[in-house]
């Protein structure tokens, strides 16, 4: 019997340095609007963590990264999950 290995989605994100990168590979992972609230604020929390790695990184978009991590922070702020 083979062993199912476990693919963390969010691995590949986590590597990115540039702003077009995290675009380019949180647009691949972003839930549809209709997921579950936890789901949603999850995505949205976890976007702005990485937001914030590429504001240090990508010095050249360091403003502009800022201001997505603040976004994606406040939009899963917003969600209540209950």
């Amino acid at each position: 019997m083979a062993a199912t290995v476990k693919v963390d989605p969010w691995a590949t994100v986590r590597d990115v340095r540039t702003l077009k990168e995290a675009h380019e590979a949180l647009g691949k992972l972003q839930p549809a609007p209709s997921s579950a609230p936890a789901v949603l604020r999850d995505y949205y929390l976890r976007s702005a963590v990485i937001y914030g790695q590429v504001a240090e990184t990508d010095r050249g978009h360091h403003h502009e990264a800022l201001y997505w991590a603040a976004r994606e922070r406040e939009k899963g702020e917003r969600i209540s999950v209950d």
